[in-house]
């Protein structure tokens, strides 16, 4: 994983955030490479623009790319002995990333296909789990009232089987109201604004805790 401790202050959206001196500590953060996978392949989704919005909102020293799971063919334990190379891909890029923040939509109470399909490539093969210990953060947008909340509770559920460190709060089920979201990272609310910043402050929290963690175990076996 990319755990570069360089401390730097957080700058969100071009412009210096300013913090009382106390606040200071708090504000710093390890340079990190956060993964993100948006559970949708639909052309005008909201939760692709959700996620832009959070790379655009991410502070100075954080970078978010995308982790694409659109040419993934349908698991079968078939191909267990030899992965085919974009299914390869798919779980280096989780390998290579510090965290990762899966933006769900919800289908019928649950997540879509298309993701559930992603998520069985990574915890396979048997052993070889991706997201075993990755910090990972859940998080969708809809244009309902409970804004993608059964369907995160399912993946919260897949991600605790797998043994991912997954964010508890805050919980981010985002109503997504005409104009939230433009097409290149914008929000129009300041207030949604605030929060996906304090969203992305809590992940990024509970990445330094599990770096502090394998620091730890590397010196211990050193």
């Amino acid at each position: 994983m990319g755990m570069e401790h360089r401390k730097i202050g957080l700058t969100y959206g071009g412009a210096d955030r300013a913090h009382s001196p106390e606040q200071e500590g708090r504000f710093t953060v390890p340079q990190y490479t956060i993964g993100y996978i948006v559970g949708s392949i639909s052309s005008t989704s909201l939760n692709r623009k959700l996620a832009k919005a959070l790379a655009a909102l991410a502070p100075a020293g954080v970078e978010l790319v995308e982790i694409a799971i659109k040419d993934l063919p349908f698991y079968s334990p078939d191909h267990d002995g030899d992965y085919p190379q974009v299914a390869r891909d798919f779980k280096q890029a989780i390998a290579d990333v510090d965290g990762v923040i899966i933006v769900t939509p919800e289908y019928s109470r649950s997540i879509p296909g298309v993701l559930k399909n992603a998520l069985d490539w990574a915890s396979r093969p048997y052993g070889q789990g991706s997201f075993d210990g990755k910090p990972t953060a859940v998080i969708g947008t809809s244009g309902g009232a409970i804004s993608t909340a059964a369907a995160q509770q399912h993946l919260k559920a897949i991600l605790s089987h797998y043994n991912a460190p997954t964010l508890g709060q805050p919980e981010g089920y985002i109503q997504a109201v005409p104009g939230l979201f433009g097409e290149n990272g914008e929000v129009s609310n300041e207030g949604t604004a605030a929060f996906l910043r304090a969203y992305l402050d809590a992940f990024i929290a509970l990445i330094d805790r599990y770096v502090d963690v394998a620091a730890a175990d590397e010196s211990a076996a050193a």
